[in-house]
């Protein structure tokens, strides 16, 4: 489950596979925080602190924190010019204050103005929370990005907690195409973000908005990983769970000094390749983060952080759905919607009729059949 430096990984890296549900109408920038170390996220899930899933602090080292750095944040919440990677976020470290829990942790995702609109992914986001196991007390702990007016204004519509960042070197309100250099440097981006939230001391978890929560997830993110990341397979290479292609679209990363040295790593690799997103580097070097860091990365299992990729009918275990490997915005609603369809309906049942096992399950057909599978 994890790698270290008492844990060696074998052999060659894998390339991502460009999942085509994950080109949005326009690029989204995504980041999360928290305001305070923690050895553990005690107020978002009791039974988080003690789940190790076979890690015991006897086999994994324990990870050095990194300090936090005098804030330089600004009053104004709501905009944070960028220029050259180097971005500043005007009262964002307030922000967090009034969102984040009593262990200073915020569960962060983003949106673009086509999915804010009613009946579109983020009306399906927020309701999964409210309809969750577990899940509807950490509603009030999501900030959601918008990186356009058009998205604050109908974020705002929905939800209290938006934040608006304004990126002044480029045109965001024009679309990116997936796999442009434009959309590339965008991605790339979300890392100067990410490594700057790090070093301020924030521990912080990325969800994609096409992703249904059914249960609190944080019960299967181990307190000894620096990084927790989910996965578009694990059955592909059970053996090795790290070996199998990781999925960008939910992850959690603690702040260590390992952590960031994972972020700064990753980023001095984007030189080795030309015009590549950020997260097909990271499936190529992840090994090396494991050898030559010392990194504790854990790969999240598919019966639990699920998504269309490899779905799972068993609705007594799985977390979180993901409509990944989708194409196209109507495609991934009406399934979702499925799903959510299906839970409201697993959840009407008794502990009884439960225990019987015979619980339809949709299967996710629009999306499967836009990526040309039977």
């Amino acid at each position: 489950m994890f790698g270290g430096k008492l844990q060696q990984q074998g052999g060659s890296s894998h390339v991502v596979s460009f999942l085509l549900g994950a080109a949005l109408p326009t690029a989204l920038l995504f980041f999360l925080a928290s305001d305070r170390l923690g050895d553990g996220l005690s107020t978002i899930s009791a039974s988080w602190r003690g789940m190790n899933n076979g890690t015991t602090a006897a086999t994994v080292l324990q990870a050095d924190v990194a300090r936090p750095a005098p804030s330089t944040l600004a009053a104004d919440d709501r905009a944070g010019p960028t220029q050259d990677h180097q971005v500043e976020f005007a009262g964002l470290a307030e922000l967090l204050q009034r969102v984040a829990t009593e262990d200073r942790t915020v569960i962060l995702t983003s949106v673009n103005e086509i999915w804010t609109r009613p009946n579109s992914l983020l009306d399906i986001f927020l309701d999964g929370f409210r309809s969750g196991e577990d899940t509807a007390h950490l509603v009030d702990h999501v900030l959601i990005v918008t990186v356009d007016a058009g998205a604050f204004r109908g974020c705002k519509t929905v939800h209290p907690h938006c934040y608006l960042l304004e990126v002044k070197s480029m045109d965001m309100n024009r679309a990116k195409t997936f796999g442009s250099r434009e959309y590339v440097e965008m991605t790339w981006l979300k890392l100067s973000i990410q490594l700057r939230v790090l070093e301020l001391g924030y521990n912080f978890l990325y969800t994609d908005a096409d992703i249904l929560w059914l249960r609190n997830p944080f019960q299967r993110i181990s307190v000894y990983a620096d990084m927790s990341c989910s996965l578009d397979n694990s059955k592909a290479k059970p053996a090795v769970l790290l070996d199998n292609e990781f999925n960008g679209g939910f992850y959690y990363m603690k702040s260590t000094s390992r952590s960031v040295a994972v972020v700064k790593y990753w980023r001095a690799a984007r030189a080795r390749f030309d015009n590549t997103i950020d997260q097909v580097v990271l499936n190529t070097i992840k090994h090396e983060l494991v050898s030559e860091i010392g990194a504790r990365i854990q790969a999240l299992e598919t019966e639990y952080i699920s998504g269309f990729c490899d779905f799972q009918e068993r609705l007594d275990k799985v977390c979180t759905v993901h409509a990944n490997c989708c194409m196209g915005l109507e495609n991934k609603v009406f399934d979702l919607k499925n799903v959510a369809a299906d839970w409201k309906n697993y959840t009407s049942l008794t502990p009884e009729e439960r225990k019987k096992g015979d619980i339809k399950v949709t299967p996710p057909s629009k999306c499967w059949k836009s990526m040309g599978w039977t």
